[in-house]
């Protein structure tokens, strides 16, 4: 996953890969969690645990750690979005951050997934469109962007 790109996580997942990576590193042997490989084979779970140091790694060599970014109503990483999916009129609000990492009260989307590159950079009124994976387009217009903290309060 090697990137360059400044990555937003708040506090709490920053330390949540710290403390999975000392854990990852502690294990001296080829033995990983049996999440991080499909099978019993030594050598493949020794990949998979090598393979998760090194996302793990460079998340935290990239890590923007409780820096909100501007309240200027854009979509970027650290902050929530409310979002109108124009084909039902739903509503969703969620934090665009590290997915599987944050341990926020919200859902959190990654700048990586569909809908989150879709929206990055967007203002407020602006309609996006983004493929799912079934191929279906849904058109999704940005209503509020806030910086995480200022959920907080």
């Amino acid at each position: 996953m090697t990137t360059t790109e400044r990555i937003w996580m708040t506090r709490q997942a920053h330390q949540q890969l710290q403390d999975e990576l000392a854990e990852l590193r502690s294990h001296r042997g080829v033995e990983v969690p049996d999440d991080l490989a499909d099978d019993g084979d030594r050598a493949a779970r020794y990949a998979a645990r090598q393979a998760r140091i090194r996302e793990i790694q460079d998340l935290l060599s990239n890590a923007v750690v409780d820096e909100d970014p501007p309240d200027d109503g854009i979509a970027e990483p650290g902050m929530v979005l409310t979002v109108r999916f124009d084909d039902t009129g739903e509503t969703e609000t969620f934090l665009l951050g590290v997915r599987g990492a944050e341990e926020a009260d919200i859902d959190v989307y990654s700048v990586q997934s569909p809908l989150g590159r879709a929206l990055l950079g967007a203002r407020p009124g602006e309609q996006r469109t983004y493929e799912v994976p079934s191929g279906a387009e849904v058109r999704v217009t940005l209503l509020e962007a806030v910086p995480y903290a200022a959920t907080r309060c």
